[in-house]
């Protein structure tokens, strides 16, 4: 299977060159740091315009090694609930990134609610927009997709011990990144204190905390499940902390703060 991109000219640039500026623009912002070694991370999806100077501010600081598990929201009501892809490739326009197969099926027996499903892929953005930047700071690497359409908690941390398993039985280190945006469509100042609650227990590394919390505060952020899955992975892989890269909303870009979404970058020691 080659997946073709779905919102390259959208999300980000649609030809190589534009889209290297746009990438190497979101990796420059603020100041150079020192690349880490990092277990996992969350990073926003939404176009670069918007968030991705926060998602550069995490994979500036990370040495990615050469196998990675993105997870991400499915946000179209279409496929398995629990999505994953074993073989193939995605292309972007800086060229294909490759699914890794092996890592791919280990998964898929650790983790029996997970369902091989192209349908849930085909139109989902939230793991295609990582690709670019994962392309531009490693020479080579590999990756499986993995989205998720529901919020039943014991799934996610069965998901999530599922993976850490996985991972920890590997030769060679695998990097977790979470793809989520933030609060919703509210004000800037509501949508800054309901993400406060959630980035709270995400840098505590408490799954079932920010569950909560998301249903508490009523809190819009798409991809909490992907959250909760990677907190549950590297609880298993022994963590030692999680830190905040980058925070913004969408409003420090358009002026807007009526309406804003909030995007937050999370690095997993």
């Amino acid at each position: 299977m080659i997946r073709g991109p779905t919102v390259a000219g959208r999300f980000y640039p649609g030809t190589a060159k534009e889209l290297e500026r746009a990438v190497e623009a979101c990796l420059g912002a603020g100041e150079a740091t020192a690349r880490q070694r990092a277990l996992a991370c969350m990073v926003p999806h939404a176009g670069y315009p918007y968030s991705g100077a926060v998602a550069g501010a995490v994979y500036r600081r990370i040495a990615p090694p050469a196998r990675t598990i993105l997870i991400g929201p499915r946000h179209f009501p279409y496929g398995e609930p629990m999505a994953i892809l074993s073989e193939g490739s995605w292309l972007t326009p800086l060229g294909p990134a490759t699914i890794d197969t092996k890592l791919a099926e280990e998964l898929k027996g650790a983790c029996p609610l997970l369902r091989e499903d192209r349908v849930a892929h085909e139109r989902e953005h939230s793991l295609e927009v990582q690709l670019p930047f994962l392309q531009r700071i490693s020479s080579e690497f590999s990756f499986v997709p993995i989205v998720l359409g529901t919020t039943v908690l014991a799934a996610l941390e069965e998901l999530g011990e599922a993976i850490g398993r996985v991972v920890a039985a590997q030769r060679e280190p695998v990097l977790l990144i979470a793809s989520s945006d933030m609060n919703h469509y509210e004000s800037d100042s509501l949508t800054r204190r309901k993400d406060e609650k959630a980035i709270e227990r995400i840098l505590h590394l408490d799954p079932r905390g920010l569950f909560e919390a998301v249903e508490r505060e009523q809190i819009s952020m798409c991809g909490f499940a992907a959250a909760i899955s990677m907190m549950a992975a590297v609880l298993r892989l022994g963590a030692r902390g999680a830190e905040l890269a980058a925070y913004a909303t969408s409003g420090d870009v358009t002026g807007d703060r009526e309406a804003v979404v909030g995007y937050a970058g999370v690095i997993v020691h």
